[in-house]
Order: C-alpha cells, then sequence, then structure tokens
C-alpha cells in the first residue's frame, strides 16, 4: 500500500483514468461492430452513416486509447469495406 501523499494521490487519478479509458475503448468497439454490422447488411445509407460515426469515434480515440496509426488504419479499412457498396 502506498505511504507518501503523492503516490496515494496516483493511485486515484490511475484508477479515474482506466475507467475513462475503458469506457472509451468500448465506445470504439461498439461504433465499429455497428458499421461492420450495417455494411454486412448491405443497405447502403445506413451502412455510410455507421462508417462516419464510428469514425468520429475513433478519431476522437486517436492518441489517448490508442496509437494515431492504428486509429488511421481501423478508419482506413472501414472506409474500404464501406465503398464496396458503391
Amino acid at each position: 500500500m502506498a505511504n507518501h501523499k503523492s503516490s496515494k494521490k496516483r493511485i486515484l487519478v490511475t484508477a479515474k483514468k482506466n475507467s475513462i479509458n475503458t469506457s472509451r475503448r468500448s465506445v470504439v468497439k461498439t461504433a465499429t461492430k455497428k458499421a461492420i454490422k450495417a455494411i454486412e447488411s448491405g443497405d447502403k445509407a445506413i451502412a455510410i452513416e455507421a462508417t462516419r460515426i464510428a469514425e468520429s469515434k475513433i478519431m476522437k480515440s486517436a492518441g489517448k486509447v490508442m496509437p494515431k496509426k492504428r486509429a488511421t488504419r481501423k478508419v482506413s479499412r472501414l472506409t474500404k469495406k464501406a465503398s464496396k457498396l458503391a
């Protein structure tokens, strides 16, 4: 257990950031799954809208929850799948 005041504070801050990052990661995963499901359904309008929302969520998490390059790679692959519908 921490003995110093600063280390006790770091434990609290780390726990808070951990819960926030877990939530953000969950939001990104959910949005991505919804977009993929919409693309697989074949409805172009719904797929484009879901892809746009997922792209927004992914890029907002870039640099916070995941590396920027991973975020751009995910967006690129999602967009590529969505554009095959057209």
